[in-house]
């Protein structure tokens, strides 16, 4: 038998290996330590699969630390926007992996490389299984005379065994009472069950299957790195004058509406009919919508442009620079926006989150300066993916659902308004916060507060160890330790200034 042939074996075995234990541990939510545990799983075998193939990771092999590392942050913080965060980011470590292992770049690389980076792991994860059976294993050196012999040998015995099981069985079953009992009980079948289970381990080994496939055998990256396809090219007159009329654009949108830019509160005081959240919503979210655009326009404008007058790049990088200088004080004034409307109405996970991305797209633009701009291009993608990594990793560490909670009760704690159905929304991140901050909030507030997380966060009697996390851990000591005090609070208030009147939540 072939190398090959045994690594396509092991690859499968391997596949449905991991496929069980991830219809075993993932099958149950919210992930936490079970994504954890399969993650590595994952890493274990494709450092041992990557060992057969000559190049193997080729300086790659650091990707496994953000896979571990934000695989692990599932047992570690609890909100639901992080998780999406954690899963992408492992996606696009996976997927730079595989891209590595054949022979792609990393830090010198194009962005379209990257793009194909997720091409080709999309494409692995589709076909990738049937590509590994019909084409990596050769069939005929398993299936040689003597194997095919017994395989069909068992096949007939197992074929001639079946009926002859079922009629003595069943006879058998109905002469005795006591025996069929005990058939009936060992026989008997959830089939919705076993077929959930089936699917998730199909699924789970077909993924795995795929992507360990496209690592360790796998060539897509260079068939089409070897395809030369004719790349378009503009003019610096017809990109020149794209982007002088943008600058144009720009420069009269911040010289025009400066002192509503940058008004503030005393704008929205002297304004008829301006409020807060017109003043913020109507032009923050559409701010970022044109730094996020901005971004890939330049990208574009500078790949599509003509290399050959090293004039036209000069005045490509003008025009790029004054752009991106008059896009930081958009961004200045969509950062100005949202501080007034934290401030009037509190923090939530839609202001931070954009808010962040804002922070991300910052620090990309002045690496876009100092890449592209300076002809060097090939740098970009890798500092704007590292750039990503570092600013979910922030995020663990400000742990947002907190830094939202402990913001807006010290609002509440100073007479401010106070969202208490959002804060009880909160992930477990929150609620030992929460918990310690009721005092201060007043009787309504408290008691919306205390519903909610008596009904979400009250310790069950016997918690599923596969969805362990160190929030959730602290969730349900700090409900346990304060049972009696949140149903105290959770009591309805019904003697209150306003009326008779019920808290929000749960009755």
């Amino acid at each position: 038998m072939s190398d090959q042939t045994k690594l396509g074996l092991g690859i499968i075995g391997v596949a449905l290996l991991l496929g069980m234990m991830g219809d075993g541990l993932l099958r149950v939510a919210p992930w936490g330590l079970n994504i954890s545990l399969w993650m590595s799983a994952l890493g274990m075998a494709l450092a041992v699969s990557i060992r057969s193939r000559k190049e193997g990771l080729g300086g790659g092999a650091w990707l496994f630390a953000p896979v571990i590392i934000f695989s692990a942050a599932f047992a570690w913080h609890d909100s639901i926007a992080l998780k999406l965060l954690n899963l992408l980011a492992i996606l696009i470590a996976l997927a730079l992996l595989m891209l590595r292992a054949q022979g792609g770049r990393l830090a010198p690389a194009e962005i379209i490389e990257y793009a194909g980076a997720g091409i080709v792991a999309a494409f692995n994860v589709a076909l990738g299984p049937v590509l590994l059976v019909f084409g990596c294993i050769r069939w005929r050196e398993i299936l040689n005379g003597q194997s095919a012999r017994w395989s069909l040998a068992i096949g007939r015995g197992l074929a001639i065994s079946l009926p002859l099981l079922l009629l003595f069985g069943g006879l058998l079953m109905g002469a005795d009472a006591v025996f069929r009992g005990i058939v009936s009980s060992v026989f008997r079948v959830d089939f919705f069950s076993l077929l959930t289970h089936f699917v998730l381990t199909a699924f789970f080994a077909w993924v795995v299957a795929g992507f360990l496939r496209g690592t360790v055998v796998g060539s897509e990256r260079n068939v089409a790195a070897g395809l030369h396809l004719p790349s378009p090219r503009l003019g610096f007159i017809e990109i020149g004058i794209a982007l002088g009329l943008l600058d144009l654009l720009f420069f009269s949108f911040v010289l025009v509406q400066i002192h509503y830019l940058f008004g503030g509160a005393p704008l929205v005081g002297i304004t008829p009919g301006l409020t807060y959240a017109e003043y913020a919503r109507s032009g923050f979210f559409e701010l970022i919508a044109v730094a996020a655009l901005v971004l890939p326009l330049l990208l574009l404008a500078h790949w599509l442009l003509g290399k050959e007058d090293p004039a036209h790049e000069r005045l490509f990088r003008a025009l790029a620079g004054v752009q991106i200088v008059l896009l930081f004080v958009i961004m200045a004034s969509a950062f100005q926006r949202m501080r007034l409307y934290e401030g009037e109405y509190g923090l939530t996970e839609d202001r931070l989150y954009p808010t962040a991305f804002m922070g991300w797209l910052a620090v990309v633009f002045v690496w876009f300066a100092a890449t592209v701009l300076r002809g060097h291009r090939e740098r970009f993608a890798f500092g704007a993916l590292i750039a990503g990594f570092l600013l979910i990793g922030a995020l663990h560490v400000l742990n947002p659902d907190l830094l939202i909670a402990r913001t807006n009760t010290a609002r509440a704690a100073a007479g401010r308004k106070f969202d208490a159905g959002y804060a009880g929304s909160l992930s477990a991140d929150a609620v030992p916060l929460l918990v310690s901050a009721l005092p201060a909030l007043s009787p309504h507030d408290r008691c919306t507060v205390a519903k909610r997380i008596l009904a979400e966060w009250t310790p069950p009697d016997q918690p599923d160890w596969r969805t362990w996390s160190w929030s959730r851990m602290l969730a349900w000591r700090s409900v346990r330790a304060n049972r009696e005090t949140l149903r105290e609070a959770a009591r309805l208030q019904r003697k209150e200034p306003a009326g008779p009147r019920a808290c929000a939540g749960l009755q």
